[in-house]
């Protein structure tokens, strides 16, 4: 069941769609019985995904679940790292999550957990997500066997690994199904049956990883030109420490996609990319954002005694502070096309 609820605004149309995804795979027990994955839809394409390592898998029985940009409303697109997650259930592999163009739209279709990969999009995630399937790794019995030519794993923590070269059919870095300049892949008929076997969404650790990607400002679309500081984690939910690793460069030209927020209402003043001053038809002079340096509008004239000059009532004193933050370094080491060697 889909319930869609539109919004509009100077960017274009946002809609909301609910779904409902069952719980329980196999049999297994399952973090909770439903999980609600909410799907948005916008105008504006996501950024190239960034150039960036992945950090050293924690422990058996963890799956890599690649970083991707999510959409918020208020202020664009914001950068979800990627990290490693304890598989809910054995045999558990993560279907991520992809932007796919539909009717004029750039729709979010929600990542999920199910016995097989399934569809997402053709996007080349990297780290065994070529784009088709999952070349990362297999489940044997009760154990998770990684692809050391496409995962960093350390051998001294995690003894079932093998070496399988992965071939890789999409070298881009486009985020994006369909439309202009996106990736021109269609599902297979294994990857539709994989959409329709039993399956259930992000886990608690996945969802709080996204939460706190949305809180943390570094990581907007806007604020990082493409190239998040944060842009894996060893675990979720720890964006700190020598494990987070920050992307090396992002993934293409940046074209920004400003939220509701960064639009005041008709008739009033807006602010450009870079706070500058600008003014409303009216001619009365409005503030910059906080941060910036501000001003105040003119007060009215005085009349002054007879036989004396008028002045103007004072300015209030200008306010403000440094402007512009600096730029966040990259880190070193391969990308996700291929894996660590």
């Amino acid at each position: 069941m889909k319930m869609f609820s539109r919004l509009s605004s100077p960017i274009g149309v946002i809609s909301v769609c609910l779904v409902l995804l069952a719980a329980g795979v196999l049999g297994t027990p399952a973090p909770s019985s439903a999980q609600m994955a909410i799907g948005v839809s916008v105008t504006i394409a996501p950024p190239p995904l960034p150039v960036y390592v992945q950090p050293v898998c924690p422990g058996p029985g963890y799956i890599w679940s690649p970083g991707y940009w999510a959409w918020d409303p208020d202020f664009g697109y914001y950068w979800v790292p990627g990290t490693w997650v304890l598989a809910p259930f054995i045999g558990a592999l993560w279907t991520p999550g992809y932007w796919g163009w539909s009717n004029g739209f750039y729709v979010w279709n929600a990542g999920y957990w199910g016995p097989v990969v399934g569809f997402y999009g053709g996007i080349n995630y990297g780290f065994g997500y070529t784009g088709y399937g999952y070349g990362g790794g297999y489940w044997r019995g009760r154990n998770f066997y990684y692809n050391r030519t496409v995962n960093n794993v350390n051998i001294t923590n995690v003894r079932n690994v093998y070496r399988r070269q992965v071939i890789v059919r999409n070298v881009s870095r486009v985020s994006f199904n369909g439309g202009r300049g996106g990736i021109a892949a269609r599902p297979t008929a294994t990857q539709l049956r994989a959409a329709h076997q039993r399956r259930f969404g992000p886990v608690q650790a996945q969802t709080r990883q996204a939460a706190i990607a949305r809180a943390t400002p570094r990581l907007r679309a806007n604020v990082n030109h493409g190239r998040p500081p944060i842009a894996a984690t060893q675990r979720p939910g720890v964006f700190r420490g020598k494990a987070v690793v920050p992307a090396r460069r992002a993934g293409g030209p940046f074209r920004a996609a400003p939220g509701r927020r960064q639009f005041a209402p008709k008739g009033r003043q807006q602010y450009s990319p870079r706070g500058r001053q600008q003014y409303s038809p009216g001619g009365r002079q409005q503030f910059a954002p906080k941060g910036r340096q501000q001003y105040t509008p003119r007060g009215p004239v005085r009349q002054a005694p007879s036989g004396q000059r008028g002045r103007s009532a004072p300015r209030r004193q200008q306010q403000g502070g440094p402007g512009g933050a600096g730029r966040d370094g990259g880190g070193g080491g391969r990308d996700g096309f291929n894996g660590p060697r």
